[in-house]
């Protein structure tokens, strides 16, 4: 039995990346999983990778219309939605002078927005449930300085995890934010960036990058029973990078 068994999650993003990677580890801990994902034809190969516990629904996460759907058809599939987690989001490597507003809303709404619609419409399914998890997925530049509309949204994020976890914990539903530092993808392998990586793992104060199912690790513990007492907290996959 995994500490997951039988639980219902909703992961945002989850085509690809650490999504994709947190839904297979929640499937390993006998959970059966949504993912949602702009890209159709990545989720679907998704999904039909991870097998009968995983269903892909195609999901604008800045749309309401897009949420309403999402938990019409997960409760129509599985009855139930035990946790959420808000892990999609977008950057843009740009400077202040550079970055346009069009850019800038564009990462408030999926970073942001997002993760306020996503809590508002899994809340009153898990108030009737009696019990809940929500993980959002913030970053280390929701505690420290990054690149512009990025910082500013996982800042957001993070307050709004802990104003939702006051409002949220008389119905025993718990909301945490997850901040991860820099993780192991195939982008850092990239030969143009690779030795940039190696020099910065040197500042690290564990002399290495995060691996993505270290993260996973962590986002299913906070789905599990095993963090039954955690809520309104930031729990920080870093290395030590933000150790003051």
């Amino acid at each position: 039995m995994g500490r997951l068994t039988d639980k219902v999650l909703i992961i945002t993003g989850g085509a690809q990346g650490m999504g994709e990677v947190h839904a297979k580890k929640a499937i390993a801990e006998g959970a059966k999983v949504v993912i949602t994902d702009l890209n159709k034809e990545k989720g679907q190969q998704t999904a039909e990778i991870l097998g009968e516990n995983a269903i892909f629904i195609q999901q604008d996460v800045s749309k309401e219309a897009d949420w309403q759907h999402v938990i019409d058809e997960t409760l129509k599939t599985w009855k139930r939605i035990d946790v959420l987690v808000n892990n999609a989001g977008i950057t843009y490597n740009k400077t202040l002078q550079d970055i346009t507003l069009d850019d800038y809303l564009k990462i408030v709404n999926i970073n942001q927005v997002s993760v306020f619609l996503g809590i508002k419409a899994v809340s009153e399914v898990m108030k009737q449930q009696g019990s809940g998890s929500i993980i959002n997925i913030s970053s280390m530049n929701g505690l420290v300085g990054g690149a512009i509309g990025y910082t500013d949204t996982k800042f957001a994020v993070r307050g709004m995890t802990k104003a939702v976890a006051k409002e949220l914990s008389p119905f025993n539903i718990r909301v945490n934010s997850v901040h991860p530092g820099v993780i192991q993808t195939p982008m850092l392998e990239q030969e143009d960036v690779r030795e940039a990586v190696k020099a910065f793992e040197k500042t690290i104060p564990m002399r290495r990058v995060a691996q993505a199912e270290e993260v996973s690790n962590l986002v299913c513990f906070l789905a599990s029973d095993d963090a039954s007492y955690s809520t309104g907290s930031e729990f920080v996959i870093d290395g030590g990078l933000t150790a003051q």
